[in-house]
């Protein structure tokens, strides 16, 4: 089983896009990507730490109601 590791920002966009979410779309401050009728907020930075990263995923896990595991995470 690998380790957590940061993500850049453009990585993580094409990996939800992967995932089955929609482009980014500009929305006030931050930009939003959609999975049907869930919204993310995609935070500014160019890079996403490991604690971010693992937020993030979890947030997905609980809008979208799909678990995603490392090994699949790495896999997109």
């Amino acid at each position: 089983m690998g380790k957590w590791k940061p993500c850049k920002r453009r990585e993580f966009i094409k990996k939800l896009k992967k995932f089955g979410f929609e482009p980014p779309e500009p929305g006030g401050r931050h930009f939003y990507m959609r999975y049907k009728t869930y919204t993310l907020t995609l935070p500014n930075n160019k890079e996403y730490s490991i604690p971010q990263v693992k937020m993030l995923l979890k947030e997905i896990e609980h809008g979208i109601k799909k678990k995603i595991s490392l090994e699949k995470w790495e896999n997109l």
